[in-house]
C-alpha cells in the first residue's frame, strides 16, 4: 500500500507530543481510525515500532525516540515554510511581475497600475513592456495583457474591450492634401506603418468591409516600430496612420486628430488580461485583475461610439487635391 510520507509523519509527531492518537486525530481533522491506520503504514514502511500502546496508554518505544528527535526539527521547518508560502499567497505585499504590450500601457494600464500602487503601496509592480509575444511561464509572469487575438498556452484570460482600428489624419494634413474617399485611395496619400515586434515588416491594415474582415498592404511613407512615435507623426500632420482606439479616441475628441473612413473601422481584435490559475493566485495578483477589469472592461474612453463615427467630418471625406 502506497503510504503518504509526510502525512504520516506528522500525524506520528502529533501523536508523540499530545500523548493520543484520538487527540492526534481530533487536532487534524481526521478520523481516530485513520489516524491509527497511518501510524500502521509508517511502523510497516520504517520497519520498527514506534510506539507502546494499549487501549489506554501511549508511550514512545527507543526508536520512536529517535526518530521523533530526527523529524521534528524537519518537519516544523517545512510547516513553517508552508504557513509563509500561504501568508505570503494572502498578503497585499511583494513583488508583481506584470507583462503589457507597450503600444497599449499608457493610455490604458497606467491609470489602473497608478490606481493599484496607491491603494498597495507594500506591492512592489516589474512592469516588462513587450509588443512580442513572450512564453508566461518564461517570463514568470503573474499578470499579463495581450492586444490583438487572446493568448495560448493554458493561461486563463478575460478580454477587457474591442480595440477599434481607426484610419486618423490630423487637420493639417486634410487641409494640406485632403482625405481619401476611400481605402483604395489610401494609395495617393503619405500613410504611416507599424513594424511587426517579431518580423519587422509592416503590419497590414485592416478594414471592416461589409460583413468582412479585409487585410491591405497599405505602403508605408513613415514606417516605425514604436506606437508613440507613430502617433506623433500623426499628430504632426506628416502621414495617415491607422491607430488603435485607445490611443485614437481621446485625440479626435480633442480636435487634434480627424478619423477617416469611419464605416470600414474594424474591431475584431481584443485587449485582454491573462494569468496562470483561477485558484492558486496571490492576493495581490487577484486585487490587480479585479482592478483592471473595473477601470478597463468595456470602458468608452477607449472607442469611440457609432453616433461619434457618424459625425465624424471626416466620413464624407474630401478627395485628395490634384497635383499641379
Amino acid at each position: 500500500m502506497a503510504i503518504n510520507e509526510l502525512r504520516a509523519i506528522a500525524n506520528f509527531v502529533k501523536a508523540a507530543e499530545l500523548g493520543s492518537l484520538r487527540q492526534a486525530a481530533a487536532t487534524q481533522g481526521i478520523t481516530p481510525q485513520a489516524s491509527s491506520q497511518l501510524l500502521v503504514q509508517l511502523e510497516a514502511h520504517l520497519g520498527v515500532r514506534l510506539f507502546h500502546r494499549t487501549t489506554r496508554s501511549l508511550s514512545l518505544t527507543e526508536e520512536g525516540r529517535q526518530f521523533l528527535a530526527s523529524a521534528q526539527p524537519g518537519l516544523a521547518t517545512l510547516q513553517h515554510a508552508v504557513q509563509g508560502a500561504r501568508r505570503g499567497r494572502e498578503e497585499m505585499a511583494g513583488p508583481l511581475r506584470i507583462v503589457a504590450p507597450r503600444s497599449i500601457l499608457l493610455e490604458v494600464l497606467w491609470p489602473v497600475l497608478d490606481a493599484f500602487c496607491r491603494r498597495h503601496p507594500r506591492v512592489e509592480p516589474d512592469v516588462q513592456l513587450d509588443d512580442r509575444i513572450g512564453n508566461w511561464v518564461e517570463d514568470r509572469v503573474d499578470v499579463g495583457f495581450r492586444s490583438g487575438y487572446p493568448p495560448e498556452g493554458g493561461v486563463v484570460a478575460r478580454r477587457l474591450l474591442a480595440l477599434q482600428l481607426i484610419v486618423c489624419a490630423a487637420p493639417s494634413y486634410i487641409a494640406r492634401h485632403g482625405a481619401p474617399a476611400s481605402i483604395d485611395a489610401l494609395a495617393a496619400h503619405t500613410c504611416s506603418g507599424f513594424r511587426h515586434p517579431s518580423t519587422g515588416k509592416p503590419m497590414p491594415w485592416e478594414f471592416k468591409v461589409g460583413d468582412d474582415i479585409v487585410s491591405h498592404a497599405i505602403p508605408a511613407a513613415f514606417c516605425t516600430n514604436d506606437i508613440e512615435v507613430e502617433t506623433r507623426a500623426v499628430l504632426g500632420g506628416h502621414a495617415i496612420g491607422q491607430l488603435v482606439g485607445p490611443t485614437a479616441a481621446p485625440l479626435v475628441r480633442s480636435g487634434q486628430l480627424v478619423p477617416l473612413l469611419t464605416q470600414h473601422v474594424a474591431e475584431h481584435l481584443g485587449l485582454y488580461v491573462y494569468y496562470g490559475s483561477r485558484t492558486a493566485l496571490p492576493a495581490r495578483a487577484r486585487a490587480f485583475i479585479d482592478l483592471a477589469v473595473e477601470m478597463v472592461a468595456n470602458n468608452p474612453a477607449h472607442a469611440l461610439t457609432p453616433q461619434e463615427l457618424a459625425a465624424s467630418p471626416g466620413r464624407k471625406a474630401r478627395p485628395r487635391r490634384a497635383k499641379g
